[in-house]
């Protein structure tokens, strides 16, 4: 007990390695780790042939959940240490950014990003004024958007919401019906604008089907026609 070995097994012609250890358990029991790594524990008296058995068994399970952790990894938001030269995107363009001493602050200028700080070595104050510009710039493109989208649904009979923002790590949007509440995704920003007012259309719709039945991709379809392209953009979209 407390040796682990690595074996393998396929499901539907793909191989799944996993971790094996005996332990003093009752169950066979496996965890998918958010690396992807597939950890199984047995009884000691457990034969190989049934563990491997259930882990081939587990197969849907595994695949999903690696392919859920993968595309968690893919949309966490990316690191920056806010040196010259790194990329940012902002509004679906490309700006490299520029540190330099100064007092304006973070703003764009021909396809640069410049950060203007008294001290250029501070992490903590490039980050805030970078937070600081992009905090504005979401407040002004989403209130925006959501004038443009609004006067649809006042026709509704839906009420003028309240527009919120904030960072979400597994969604672009959500809408609370009952309490008028929109809350945009703030990485939004580092979309193009036609993803913006999807993800906008889309929580809007959710005033009139609170769900994502075939009622509500229906009024989607029917105010937004091209909303799967819209959507597949923003997924292939880089990070701020």
């Amino acid at each position: 007990m407390g040796k682990t070995t690595v074996r393998t097994v396929f499901y539907r012609e793909t191989a799944i390695s996993y971790t094996f250890e005996r332990k003093n358990v009752k169950n066979i029991n496996l965890r998918v780790k958010p690396d992807g790594e597939v950890y199984v524990s047995a009884p000691v008296r457990i034969s190989l042939e049934r563990v491997d058995k259930f882990v081939s068994e587990k197969g849907d399970f595994i695949l999903n959940a690696r392919e859920k952790f993968a595309e968690r990894a893919k949309n966490a938001p990316k690191v920056h240490e806010y040196q010259s030269g790194e990329h940012f995107y902002i509004l679906g363009r490309e700006y490299e950014l520029e540190v330099k001493e100064g007092r304006k602050g973070a703003y764009t200028e021909g396809g640069k990003l410049c950060i203007e700080t008294k001290n250029v070595e501070n992490f903590q104050e490039k980050e805030r004024q970078f937070q600081h510009f992009r905090n504005e710039l979401c407040r002004e493109v989403f209130a925006k958007q959501a004038d443009k989208i609004y006067p649809i649904f006042k026709a509704m009979g839906v009420p003028v919401p309240t527009l919120r923002m904030r960072d979400m790590k597994s969604r672009w949007g959500s809408c609370i019906p009952q309490k008028g509440i929109i809350t945009l995704n703030k990485r939004l920003i580092a979309a193009p604008e036609e993803c913006i007012e999807y993800v906008a259309m889309h929580e809007f719709c959710h005033f009139i089907h609170p769900n994502h039945s075939k009622d509500f991709y229906s009024l989607l379809t029917k105010l937004m026609p091209d909303w799967k392209g819209r959507k597949a953009l923003l997924n292939r979209s880089p990070d701020c």
